[in-house]
């Protein structure tokens, strides 16, 4: 199994490229380590630099893009990565709803190459028809291959972050995807959690609302009867009548 930690030169990527494959992000920002969200997930293109959302103003005429967490691992929106590199061949991940391709190549437990389509850098398994299991080893095997990066490279003039609210690039509370079918309690640990919780709670407020609209039938539906009249105890009789004597 090869293991490349992205092996090209510096020289040969530009310098927001080499930086981007690099550099550490969610750690805590420096200056702003008191505040809340203060993981470092913003990148500058223009500047080279990452920072945290309250190190925003500086850099908000500049092309941003903003990293996200998937399985422990750094990542970016397809659509992001489409227009400033070619994607082609990377094999991306639905989070959110969104596709999304990793930065770099993640570490491997086994030490067999994988059996079937596998990338074409570091041998990790991949859906077909994918070449690359994320960007660097993309950049690796093309510079490799054909001894430069340029053909592959987008002119992109303006990236902007997206609205605040509507995507804050941190998928769940400790910036980690899971894959599908698998929900994070808030201990960190894998399993139903919050969302057992929810459905017992739903499933107990429903049965509640069943039974009360079971009481509310049952008293619409029950037959009403008049009240039946009683002869009083003290009633006398009309006066007896005798046969007529013949």
């Amino acid at each position: 199994m090869k293991q490349n930690n992205m092996f090209v030169p510096s020289n040969l990527l530009p310098s927001w490229l080499a930086v981007l494959l690099t550099e550490k992000f969610f750690n805590a920002c420096i200056i702003h380590e008191e505040e809340r969200k203060n993981e470092k997930n913003i990148y500058c293109l223009d500047c080279c630099i990452s920072f945290c959302p309250h190190c925003f103003t500086p850099h908000q005429s500049h092309r941003l893009l903003k990293i996200r967490r998937y399985v422990y691992h750094d990542v970016i929106k397809l659509d992001d990565a489409s227009k400033l590199i070619d994607c082609a061949l990377v094999q991306s991940y639905t989070s959110n709803s969104a596709k999304v391709v990793f930065l770099n190549q993640r570490p491997q437990t086994k030490n067999s190459r994988g059996s079937g389509n596998v990338c074409s850098t570091c041998d990790r398994s991949l859906q077909d028809p994918y070449l690359y299991c994320s960007l660097s080893c993309k950049i690796d095997h093309v510079i490799r291959t054909e001894g430069g990066l340029s053909k592959y490279l987008r002119e992109c003039n303006f990236m902007a972050l997206p609205d605040p609210g509507l995507d804050d690039g941190l998928m769940t509370p400790d910036s980690v995807l899971e894959p599908a079918g698998s929900v994070r309690t808030s201990s960190g640990s894998g399993g139903y959690g919050e969302l057992g919780c929810m459905s017992l709670a739903c499933t107990a407020t429903t049965e509640i609302v069943r039974k009360k609209r079971s009481s509310l039938l049952r008293a619409a539906c029950r037959p009403v009867f008049s009240p039946v009249s009683e002869i009083p105890a003290g009633r006398r009789k009309g006066t007896p009548r005798r046969a007529p004597l013949h």
